[in-house]
């Protein structure tokens, strides 16, 4: 990995976009990691939860557009979806960690730019220093975001101020970030305080905290029927997992909760 690295300390993967000389501006190359480091994490079930944000001055600038469109055949590669998960590259960089069924928490300095927005909106929670610099920045180069913010831009915010930003391409801070909606929690020093949180997580099951993840992401589209009928389905099977056991011994005999490995998923729906 060159432009992003992943580091896993007691079940919290560190990972960081690693171009900090262009401030962590983003290249093909690192799309490409992203989606490698996110599924690498996805398949170890011993992971608790996940940590991204920049290295250097900034989370990130946004597109490297110059050096992006050195390469105009990758580009027109990038942009075919693969049918299996209905994303191409671009857009599956970000939708990757949705698909991590732990908490993944953006820690966000500096700039947050255009598809560093994006990233920052396909995390589960984003905390964020009062001075960051945000901007949808697509529509100041007469583009859209096509990195999936268009459904996490109007899950997080509505559809108004998700219009609004999309079309001013206005910079705002993050304080301005955190009264929008955007951003979950302020910090000095988010990466800190996300770290912290994560931390804070692990005496939870790691079942529990996939189910939840899953639920509350698919109860955004579908209908009020099909979510109940989740909840009953998520529910029997937490109740028959080792994990729920060891945390109700624990809860009972005032100790500590010892887990093993998340369960592996098993898939009624798609």
């Amino acid at each position: 990995m060159r432009y992003v690295t992943v580091q896993v300390d007691n079940g919290i993967a560190q990972v960081r976009l690693n171009r900090p000389d262009k401030l962590n501006a983003l290249v093909l190359d690192t799309l490409y990691e992203l989606i490698a480091v996110a599924r690498q994490l996805r398949k170890d079930r011993t992971v608790r939860a996940v940590v991204i944000a920049g290295e250097g001055a900034s989370f990130t600038a946004g597109l490297d557009i110059a050096g992006t469109m050195r390469s105009p055949g990758r580009i027109v590669r990038a942009f075919v979806p693969a049918p299996w998960r209905g994303t191409n590259v671009f857009q599956e960089a970000c939708w990757a960690w949705r698909r991590i069924p732990v908490p993944v928490i953006a820690a966000v300095h500096g700039h947050c730019y255009g598809g560093g927005v994006q990233i920052a909106l396909a995390a589960d929670l984003r905390f964020a220093t009062p001075d960051s610099k945000w901007s949808v920045m697509e529509g100041k180069w007469g583009i859209i975001p096509d990195m999936t913010g268009m459904r996490s831009l109007t899950e997080v915010v509505g559809i108004d101020v998700a219009k609004k930003l999309t079309m001013t391409a206005e910079q705002f801070s993050g304080a301005d970030a955190d009264r929008l909606g955007l951003v979950t929690e302020l910090h000095d020093d988010p990466i800190k305080a996300a770290t912290a949180f994560a931390e804070s997580l692990l005496p939870k099951s790691p079942d529990a905290l996939a189910a939840a993840k899953r639920l509350i992401d698919r109860a955004q589209t579908g209908s009020a029927r099909r979510t109940f009928a989740r909840e009953r389905w998520e529910q029997i099977r937490l109740l028959r997992l080792p994990n729920t056991a060891a945390l109700r011994r624990a809860v009972l005999k005032k100790e500590s909760p010892v887990f093993g490995p998340r369960a592996r998923r098993i898939r009624p729906w798609h």
